[in-house]
C-alpha cells in the first residue's frame, strides 16, 4: 500500500516498487548483517540445547540454589538486563538464553521472561552513554552543533522519564506476586502446564529445532555458559576492530553478527571436543536451528522493509509537523508522544532520534531553554514507541530470545509500557513547569 501511495496509485507499480524495496533492504549491509544473525542465533540456540549445555546450566542453577523459584527467576532476568548493556539485541538475546530454561522450570510465562529483557533492553542501552546508543545520540548531537554534546546527554539521563520508568515498572513485576491484563492469563495457562496458547507459534522453540542431549551424555552447564561469555566479551572487541581502534564508532550490526558467530565456533569446539557431537551432526545440527529461524528472519526482513516505506512517504516528518505553538508545560509530553508515535509506526528507535532530535533541540534553542529535556523527551519518545510496537527488531528478538509468540508478546507488553508511558507523560509535563 505504501509503494501504491508512491506509485500514484497504481496498484501493479506499487507491487513492483513493494517487491524492489524488499530486494533492496535484504541486499543493504546492516539489513543482510541482521538476517544472518538471525539465522546464526538458531544455530546457537539449537547447539547449546543438543550438547546439553541449556540441561546441564539448570542442574548447575538448581544444585547452588542461586534460583529456587520463579519470582528469583524474573529478578535473575531482570539483572541481567541491567548488566548487560553493550547492544540491546545481545543483551536480550543472553538475558532469555539463561533464563528460559529457567522460567520453563518454574512455571512462569515465557511472555514475562519476554517482557522483562526487553523492557531493559533499550532502555538501559539509552541511560548508558558507552556503548553503541550512545555514540549514535552523540553522533547526532554533534551534526546539530551541540558542542560540547556529552554533558547534554549525561544531564539527559536522569530525565529520561520512560527508560527509567520501564525498568523500574519491570522490577515492581518482576518482584510482585501478580499480572496485569493478557500477562495474567499467559501466567495462568502457564501454571497449568501449557507453555503456549493453541493458536500461538513459538519462535525459535528450542524443543522443535533442536535434537535433545544424547541419552547418558553428561549435561555441563560450561556448555552453555561459555559461548555466552565469548559472545558477550566479543560484542565490543568487534565494535573496537570495526571502528579502527575507536569503541564509539563500530559498526554495531556487523559486531553482534561477529559476536554470534565467535559463540557458535566456541559451542562446536566444545560439542566436538567432549565428543558430545560428531562434526557432522555440529553442522546438521547447525543447520536445522538456523532454518527453523526462516519465519523470524522473514518477519524481520518485512519489518525493516516497512520501516523503509514509511520514510519514503515521510511519516516521521509529516507527524512531527503537525506540533505548533504550543505552551513548554505541553511542549515536552508533545514531543514525547510525537516521537512515541513515529517509533511505533516505524519500528525504529535510532530512525526516530534522526527525525525528533533535529526538531527538538533547535526548538529548546530558539527559547533559550535547556537543551537536557528536550533530547530527554526525544529519546524516551523513540524508546516507548519502539518498545510497543510489533515491528520493532528488539522486539522481536526478544520474541525469540524466550521462545515465545511474537504476536502475545506484544499483546502482553502493552499494558505495562502504557504505564510506564504514563509516568512518563507527568514526568516531561512536571518538567515543563519548571524550567
Amino acid at each position: 500500500m505504501g509503494w501504491t501511495v508512491l506509485s500514484g496509485w497504481n496498484p501493479l507499480a506499487g507491487l513492483a516498487g513493494a517487491i524492489d524495496g524488499t530486494l533492496a533492504m535484504a541486499t543493504d549491509s546492516g539489513t543482510a548483517s541482521v538476517l544472518l544473525f538471525t539465522f546464526a542465533i538458531g544455530a546457537l540456540i539449537a547447539l547449546v540445547e543438543a550438547n546439553g549445555g541449556v540441561s546441564g546450566f539448570v542442574e548447575w542453577v538448581e544444585r547452588r540454589r542461586f534460583v529456587t523459584n520463579g519470582r528469583r527467576a524474573q529478578v535473575l532476568a531482570w539483572i541481567l538486563g541491567l548488566v548487560i548493556f553493550i547492544e540491546s539485541n545481545i543483551t536480550v538475546l543472553v538475558a532469555g538464553s539463561i533464563c528460559r530454561p529457567l522460567f520453563d522450570r518454574f512455571r512462569v510465562s515465557r511472555e514475562k521472561l519476554a517482557y522483562l529483557i526487553d523492557s531493559t533492553s533499550a532502555p538501559v542501552c539509552t541511560l548508558i552513554p558507552f556503548n553503541a546508543w550512545g555514540a549514535y545520540i552523540l553522533s547526532l548531537l554533534i551534526g546539530l552543533g551541540v558542542e560540547p554534546a556529552v554533558p547534554v546527554l549525561v544531564a539527559s539521563i536522569p530525565l529520561n522519564f520512560y527508560a527509567l520508568s520501564a525498568i523500574a515498572v519491570a522490577l515492581i513485576a518482576a518482584t510482585r506476586g501478580r499480572d496485569v491484563g493478557p500477562m495474567a492469563a499467559a501466567q495462568k495457562r502457564t501454571e497449568e502446564g501449557k507453555l503456549h496458547w493453541d493458536h500461538a507459534l513459538a519462535l525459535a522453540d528450542p524443543t522443535e529445532i533442536a535434537p535433545p542431549p544424547k541419552p547418558g551424555a553428561p549435561l555441563r552447564a560450561i556448555n552453555m555458559v561459555l559461548p555466552i561469555v565469548v559472545m558477550v566479551f566479543m560484542m565490543p572487541t568487534a565494535m573496537f576492530i570495526t571502528g579502527e581502534g575507536d569503541l564509539m564508532a563500530g559498526s554495531g550490526s556487523l559486531s553482534v553478527l561477529w559476536a554470534v558467530l565467535a559463540a557458535i565456533a566456541v559451542a562446536s569446539m566444545l560439542s566436538v571436543g567432549q565428543k558430545l557431537l560428531s562434526v557432522d551432526e555440529v553442522s546438521s545440527v547447525s543447520l536445522k536451528g538456523a532454518g527453523g529461524l526462516t519465519g523470524m528472519a522473514l518477519v524481520l526482513l518485512l519489518a525493516v522493509t516497512l520501516g523503509a516505506v514509511t520514510k519514503e512517504l515521510g511519516t516521521g516528518e509529516y507527524v512531527a509537523g503537525v506540533v505548533g505553538d504550543v505552551p513548554i508545560p505541553v511542549l515536552l509530553p508533545l514531543i514525547f508522544l510525537t516521537g512515541a508515535g513515529i517509533a511505533f509506526a516505524t519500528g525504529s528507535s535510532w530512525g526516530t532520534f534522526a527525525i525528533m532530535l533535529p526538531i527538538a533541540v533547535p526548538v529548546a534553542a530558539a527559547m533559550s531553554l535547556p537543551l537536557a529535556p528536550f533530547v530527554a523527551a526525544s529519546l524516551s519518545g523513540g524508546v516507548f514507541g519502539d518498545h510497543a510496537s510489533p515491528i520493532s527488531d528488539t522486539t522481536i528478538v526478544s520474541s525469540l530470545a524466550s521462545a515465545s509468540d511474537h504476536i502475545e508478546h506484544v499483546r502482553t507488553q502493552l499494558p505495562y509500557a502504557l504505564i510506564a508511558g504514563g509516568f512518563a507523560i507527568v514526568g516531561f509535563a512536571v518538567t515543563g513547569t519548571l524550567i
